[in-house]
């Protein structure tokens, strides 16, 4: 018989002999659960790899742009850019990983060229003969061009391949190869690229984002609320549900399996990290039973906000942004939960991200802790200074 209990320490930040520790042995470091989505974490996955291994990344499968877009048109298939882009980020890139499997995931089809001969690369691939495959191992060759050629078999004849990306077409095809789930493709990528971390969406459900704004608009898809490839938002973002389709209004939810629950309450930290405010991380609080994992983990949780502007986060403060936070965490756990839905507010010590509430945080039980986090001249965060600040809670 096991039990959990809190224990507490006395933090130091940054803690760099307890990071030493970590980058010395990151086959044992801590297990830190991300919900992300998009490409806002990816450099500072690529830094986290070299403390821990053990790093869980819930990414959103809600996408409805770019090149995504057309394969979910195409096949009604969760997102899985976010999945890709995410994989090869903690992929190893050393000469013990796979590093021509790399270089065929990230590669991308010319967005210049015409449709015949972006056929007939993709023809190449399929047979195993184009430069970028001919390099790996089989049985590694045969099994991508397995999945490329089931993607190749079923698209359609005036299917747009401009830009298209490799990775995500052999994802689609292990999809549609493996009874259209996508959890055991993603797996096998995973060990493909011997990904130093885990990578999963949030749901494996081929579903989409609904947004009412403040002046009543009804937005639907993700590609239209982030403001990236159509117009920003005419006003801010009052709600947001999970959507059958693009077409009509059908609010709709899933609960989250076994596994997902069984990594977010044993997480030894929670991080909503930056990205999108609305599609890339209050998104992937959404799905039943999200809520309430987070509030069974009796470890911290930490939220590192966006610098700079994000065209969702229009007409939302900081403390706003916190309260957003906490209210769609625990709406799903009936207004009670065990733990918190979140413990500590970690902002760069010369940053200003406007007016903090304390009172208000103090209500919420939310600490604020300054550390230097972003480099002298830059307005983004240091991906190094971001590990080892969330490796010193742990």
């Amino acid at each position: 018989m096991t039990s959990s209990m809190r224990i507490w320490r006395r933090m130091i930040m940054p803690d760099l002999v307890r990071v030493h520790r970590y980058q010395s042995l990151p086959e044992q470091g801590p297990k830190v659960l991300f919900f992300s989505g998009g490409s806002a974490l990816n450099k500072i996955s690529r830094v986290f790899k070299e403390y821990t291994h053990h790093s869980v990344h819930l990414v959103t499968p809600f996408d409805s742009g770019g090149s995504s877009a057309r394969l979910r048109a195409e096949f009604d298939i969760p997102a899985v850019g976010d999945l890709r882009s995410r994989l090869m980020a903690l992929a190893d890139e050393t000469v013990m990983g796979q590093p021509e499997v790399y270089d065929l995931f990230t590669h991308r089809l010319p967005q210049q060229a015409e449709a015949l001969a972006l056929r007939e690369q993709l023809q190449l691939l399929v047979l195993g003969e184009h430069p970028l495959i001919e390099c790996i191992p089989n049985p590694m060759k045969a099994l991508i061009q397995t999945h490329l050629a089931v993607t190749q078999a079923r698209i359609n004849a005036d299917f747009d391949l401009r830009g298209a990306s490799i990775g995500n077409l052999i994802m689609a095809g292990g999809y549609l190869n493996n009874q259209q789930q996508l959890d055991p493709i993603v797996f096998l990528f995973s060990r493909l690229v011997k990904a130093l971390g885990e990578v999963k969406t949030t749901l494996d459900a081929s579903l989409h984002l609904g947004v009412e704004l403040d002046n009543g608009e009804i937005v639907l898809g993700q590609h239209r609320i982030t403001g990236k490839e159509t117009d920003e938002l005419s006003s801010p973002i009052k709600r947001m549900w999970l959507n059958k389709g693009l077409r009509n209004i059908v609010p709709t939810n899933c609960h989250i399996a076994d596994d997902r629950k069984d990594a977010i309450e044993s997480a030894d930290l929670i991080c909503y990290p930056p990205g999108s405010f609305y599609s890339s991380l209050l998104a992937n609080l959404l799905p039943e039973g999200v809520g309430r994992s987070i509030c069974q983990n009796p470890n911290p949780k930490v939220y590192l906000p966006n610098l700079g502007t994000d065209p969702e986060q229009h007409g939302l403060s900081l403390m706003e942004r916190v309260k957003r936070l906490v209210s769609t965490v625990m709406a799903d756990t009936g207004a009670t939960g065990l733990y918190s839905a979140l413990d500590y507010l970690l902002l760069d010590d010369s940053y200003n991200y406007g007016e903090l509430d304390c009172q208000l945080l103090n209500g919420l039980n939310v600490v604020v802790i300054r550390t230097p986090l972003i480099t002298e001249k830059q307005h983004k965060y240091d991906e190094r200074l971001v590990a080892r600040a969330l490796l010193s809670f742990v």
